[in-house]
């Protein structure tokens, strides 16, 4: 009797971050200094992060003064910009940040119930 090899791990699998393990999704805001609109985006997602995600969210922030080439890098043309890196597809969000409920579906929360309107 033939048995099936156990899967191996593929090269997308072996290089995704760890945060798949956890379950956790990976957001990067790019913000240009310390302006209201930066502090503003800032705040917005930070909320969201800690409200309706509860810790089921890493979120980085990038200052694209700080550090330019990230800008490059990730191919920042405005800022504010989020990206959710994962879970996959990647998605960016462009500009103002004050609407949370369209960042919330892209997120899938009214899906799950979490963000009652």
């Amino acid at each position: 009797m033939k048995t099936k090899p156990a899967p191996r791990a593929t090269k997308a699998a072996a290089k995704a971050p760890t945060i798949r393990a956890r379950g956790k999704c990976l957001l990067r805001l790019f913000v240009a200094g310390a302006t209201a609109r930066s502090r503003q985006a800032i705040l917005r997602v930070s909320e969201l992060c800690a409200n309706e995600l509860q810790g089921g969210c890493q979120l980085e922030v990038i200052d694209i003064y700080q550090q330019p080439h990230l800008a490059r890098e990730h191919q920042i043309v405005a800022t504010p910009t989020l990206i959710i890196e994962f879970p996959p597809p990647l998605r960016r969000f462009i500009g103002n940040l004050a609407n949370i409920t369209s960042l919330s579906v892209e997120l899938d929360l009214l899906a799950k119930g979490k963000i009652v309107l």
